[in-house]
């Protein structure tokens, strides 16, 4: 007495479309804590090589606006690959 296997259960439309956002999202993620990682690594070792106190200079809010005026360009650029078609 043969059996037939049931065929594999097709995954709903909405989950397959969903995965690659996810997957996205988990990827940047990962790549902005690594990245944070880095960056707060490295001003804590230029700060301590440049400044023999124990806490680092403050920094100057014309800096900020600099480097905020370039992570938003960063990530209009990353949102433009998003945009590109092929």
């Amino acid at each position: 007495m043969a059996t037939n296997p049931s065929p594999p259960q097709a995954a709903a439309p909405g989950a397959a479309g969903q995965n690659w956002k996810v997957q996205t999202y988990l990827i940047g993620a990962v790549v902005g804590v690594l990245l944070g990682l880095l960056a707060a690594y490295l001003f804590a070792r230029a700060a301590e090589e440049n400044n023999h106190t124990r806490t680092p200079q403050k920094v100057r809010t014309g800096d900020m606006m600099k480097l905020t005026l370039s992570v938003l360009n960063l990530i209009r650029q990353v949102a433009d690959l998003g945009a590109r078609d092929g």
